[in-house]
């Protein structure tokens, strides 16, 4: 065990009582701090920045560069409801970032009042994904951004050029479009737009404790929460569920061991990307989801079958390890995923107050 000892110096001169006049204060004896880290706490330490990573400010694309002018834009277009057909939805109805980017649904409702066939994942830390949507389908955000949109049962927006003429025909948005990209001799496109609305996104990072503790601040975490990381980790956890995200970087087929379906109740037969890809290979394999926010982002999994975060913690376990947790590792595991809660600023929460004053 090493200790840091730091010696306090006395004061260099006292004054002396009544005199007024200054002399020497007699030697002290050193005074020794002492703070000390021990090995299994450094290797702890060692271990988790090993698999896993502190999460960026912002998470950059070099495509599509970040100015205050872009985000800005990004966030009027998300909160509005006009990019659907009939104004019922905006991208902030199903992806709620006053709830953690979720809507906390089964399924989300669309424009017309239809469901869709999947959860709503969470849009915060998204843009640190690998891919986007259950299935992958979408390489990054700005393609994402896209896609519900045009999505007839998500926005129904009938076409791009249906879109692109609703905003141009926008006071509020010939303006903004064009401080957002100036370079543009025609600035209000659908590529645009998705940039403008990736651009948002790409600023809803949620740094936590845990990424402290990453950074070598052994007391970012409490003991119950460094030994539920513990268990995370020998658990087999890690195997899926690394990096800055805790997942969101590869695709794994769930129900890896047992068939998730008797485990979770689902009464659907979503097949992941083999509906995608057409490919056997592809059956029942689905983008891991980031573990960030998890405590709040319920219900659980691609069809949101699960609404208990201990049930869902259950499923994994015996679906992809094989292993029957007990509820003491599923309580030091729910301890550990605390740790990497964490919210957006009210500032991002709150519609622009532009898109009340254009109306």
């Amino acid at each position: 065990m090493k200790a840091l000892k730091i010696l306090l110096p006395a004061a260099a001169f006292v004054v002396a009582c009544g005199t007024g006049s200054e002399q020497k204060a007699p030697e002290a004896t050193p005074v020794t701090t002492e703070t000390s880290i021990s090995k299994e706490e450094q290797d702890l330490l060692t271990q988790a920045q090993a698999m896993f990573k502190a999460l960026p400010a912002t998470a950059e694309n070099a495509a599509n560069p970040l100015t205050p002018e872009k985000i800005e834009l990004g966030k009027l277009l998300f909160f509005d409801t006009r990019l659907s057909k009939t104004g019922h939805n905006s991208c902030n109805s199903c992806h709620n970032l006053a709830t953690f980017g979720v809507d906390n649904e089964v399924t989300s409702e669309g424009d017309a009042g239809k469901r869709g066939g999947r959860n709503s994942p969470t849009v915060l830390n998204a843009a640190l994904h690998a891919f986007q949507f259950w299935d992958g389908r979408a390489k990054d955000v700005e393609e994402q951004a896209g896609g519900p949109i045009l999505n007839p049962v998500e926005m129904a927006i009938p076409s791009k050029e249906f879109m692109v003429k609703k905003l141009k025909g926008i006071e509020l948005y010939q303006k903004q479009f064009a401080a957002a990209f100036p370079g543009d001799k025609d600035p209000i496109t659908y590529d645009n737009l998705t940039k403008a609305i990736a651009a948002f996104e790409r600023t809803l990072i949620t740094p936590s404790r845990f990424d402290k503790y990453l950074g070598g601040d052994h007391n970012a975490l409490t003991a119950d929460e460094k030994k539920g990381m513990q268990t995370f980790i020998r658990s087999g956890c890690t195997a899926c569920h690394m990096g800055a995200t805790l997942g969101g970087t590869m695709f794994q087929k769930f129900g890896l061991v047992n068939d998730y379906r008797p485990l979770t109740g689902s009464k659907g037969n979503d097949q992941g990307r083999k509906d995608l890809t057409k490919q056997e290979a592809d059956k029942d394999m689905f983008k891991v989801p980031s573990l960030r926010n998890i405590t709040k982002t319920h219900p659980y999994f691609h069809d949101g079958s699960v609404a208990d975060l201990a049930t869902a913690i259950k499923v994994m376990g015996k679906a992809q390890l094989n292993k029957d947790l007990t509820d003491t590792e599923v309580k030091e595991l729910i301890t550990f995923l605390q740790t990497v809660e964490a919210d957006v600023p009210e500032t991002a929460k709150a519609a622009p107050a532009q898109l009340t004053a254009a109306r």
